[in-house]
């Protein structure tokens, strides 16, 4: 049948179960608008107060769901506002799908009104990126971006599209999506054998799980092969959930603001196992003196991450939910019983806590928020001492409920991705963990939550500073406090009833259940603004340069 491009475009994202898209309309994009508003029935479209509130929210669905996200914007400064959200898709390697309206074709080089090169900004931050010159090869583009984003390791693909092209005429015809084949053939067996060998003679192994374990769907595989291993269980920022916080094993994160437990039994392991890490600065620490004694066993779907931070002893390349079963029928059921106890025994001598005196304390209120949620809930954070609090004191147990910037680390990210994140999942309860910084860069779309009537509940950490910029002002820059001391005279409670939505006032740990349990009966948006102490800092920390063991407790 004959269409028009932009009729292409949703007939195409139809194609691919796309019902939910993330923008924000403008001149060059007035042909798809048009084309969407005449499928309303089948695709949802939520505007968001800004661009960059929409890639966020598209990443925050696609992490929740494991589905692509989509958002879309017009030519210009539409599409350079969604760069920092595809930036931060593309760190954490989350599947997204960018649609960029442009000016017409005869207009692209000549400055013309609301052009930019977008394609060229993206070129670093996408898996690929493709800019539409022939309505014939539109719908084709379309369905490739879709397989680029979600083959392989995972990434967000933009498609650039001028005006112009949208309103010619093609011809389309329906195509069921291409599917997406699992990275197999990289699996060599000397590869699976040979890691084999080294778990079986290791008798101090430790398992260090990051994205890739969650985004692979291999948790339950993970578990079983934990078991047969019989070793500690690290993990990532971006790696928690992919095995059970809660587990007798699992020793919390690895690296600057890892546990005692996790970053001694990285140093004394003789097998370290990584899973879907990429062995980041923030993880390893000197990287000269990482897992010294250790073996290194990396498994991962991109060849592109073996060998770069860390240098591996032994490696196999594919997908991990392929590659753990295989292990996991091969190892022989080891006993390492004396390890175990010696890395649990850290565990128990230095575990993760806080003062509990006076004052309302950002370490309670995360637990509060496990314990009045339970199991039901995803955790979205923004960035800085809000986020490793939340990655230190709550308890995940399940893959994709904890949602946040781990590569990038991009504040304001939070808002948006629980929006996107309850949209997915509206049986769940979304909380977004904020700084009043954080909270301030993206607060806008506290207007798109009222507006749709999404009940995200954000909680914001409030002590006036860049915290965790102040922090390493306090510790390594002799309290020189450059610019780091916010003072807002913003009343939050009253911001957020002046877009419509709940605002909460919480001052003391006594307030903080009874308050959480208030807001999740709220049908709606809800902001508790929590005052904390300025100077409550995260702790443990490895100062920059040091070995992870040289762990700062207080």
């Amino acid at each position: 049948m004959q269409l028009t491009g932009a009729e292409i475009i949703i007939r195409c994202l139809m194609e691919q179960g796309v019902d939910v898209i993330f923008g924000y309309p403008g001149g060059a994009a007035l042909n798809i608008y048009d084309a969407l508003y005449k499928n309303s029935d089948k695709i949802t479209h939520y505007s968001t107060a800004h661009e960059q509130g929409a890639a966020h929210a598209a990443d925050g669905y696609s992490r929740a769901t494991g589905k692509v996200g989509v958002c879309m914007s017009t030519s210009g400064p539409g599409a350079t506002n969604l760069v920092t959200g595809i930036a931060t898709a593309y760190m954490d390697s989350v599947p997204l799908v960018a649609i960029t309206a442009n000016v017409p074709l005869p207009l692209i080089g000549k400055d013309s009104f609301q052009e930019v090169d977008v394609v060229g900004i993206t070129m670093p931050i996408t898996k690929h990126n493709f800019i539409v010159k022939d309505i014939n090869e539109l719908a084709a583009i379309v369905r490739r971006a879709f397989y680029i984003a979600q083959e392989g390791r995972p990434g967000p693909v933009l498609i650039d599209i001028p005006k112009d092209i949208t309103a010619q005429v093609a011809e389309y015809s329906y195509e069921e999506p291409q599917p997406v084949r699992d990275i197999i053939e990289t699996i060599k067996e000397e590869d699976i054998s040979g890691a084999v060998k080294l778990i079986e003679k290791s008798e101090k192994p430790l398992i260090y799980v990051g994205g890739g374990a969650v985004r692979s769907g291999a948790s339950e595989d993970i578990r079983k092969f934990v078991q047969k291993v019989q070793a500690p269980v690290a993990g990532t920022l971006m790696g928690l959930g992919a095995f059970p916080s809660t587990d007798e094993l699992f020793t919390g994160m690895l690296g600057m603001h890892g546990t005692k437990a996790s970053n001694v039994a990285a140093t004394r392991c003789d097998l370290l196992i990584g899973i879907g890490v990429r062995f980041s600065d923030r993880a390893t620490g000197n990287v000269d003196n990482f897992a010294p004694d250790a073996e290194i066993l990396q498994i991962d779907i991109d060849p592109a991450e073996i060998n770069k931070n860390v240098m591996t002893d032994h490696f196999i390349i594919g997908a991990i939910n392929k590659i753990i079963p295989m292990l996991n029928e091969r190892v022989k059921q080891k006993d390492n019983t004396p390890w175990i106890k010696q890395i649990t025994d850290i565990k128990r001598e230095y575990p993760l806590t806080y003062k509990k005196d006076d004052g309302l304390k950002p370490q309670y209120i995360i637990e509060k928020v496990k314990e009045v949620a339970g199991d039901r809930a995803i955790i979205a954070t923004e960035v800085g001492q809000n986020q490793m609090w939340t990655a230190q004191f709550y308890k995940f147990t399940e893959p994709r409920t904890f949602l946040t910037s781990g590569g990038l680390g991009t504040m304001g990210y939070g808002i948006g991705a629980s929006m996107g994140a309850q949209i997915a999942i509206p049986d769940k309860q979304v909380f977004n963990i904020s700084g009043d910084g954080s909270f301030h860069m993206n607060c806008n779309e506290l207007s798109t939550a009222v507006k749709y009537n999404i009940p995200i509940i954000i909680i914001v950490l409030n002590n006036q500073v860049l915290g965790m910029v102040r922090q390493w002002q306090s510790l390594f820059y002799d309290k020189r406090y450059s610019s780091t001391t916010l003072e807002k005279a913003t009343n939050i409670v009253r911001l957020a009833e002046a877009f419509g939505a709940v605002g909460f006032n919480v001052t003391k740990n006594e307030e903080v259940e009874d308050t959480l349990r208030k807001a999740m009966d709220v049908k709606g948006p809800v902001v508790i603004d929590c005052w904390i102490d300025r100077d409550e800092m995260v702790l443990p920390i490895v100062p920059p340069g040091k070995n992870i063991e040289d762990l700062v407790m207080e």
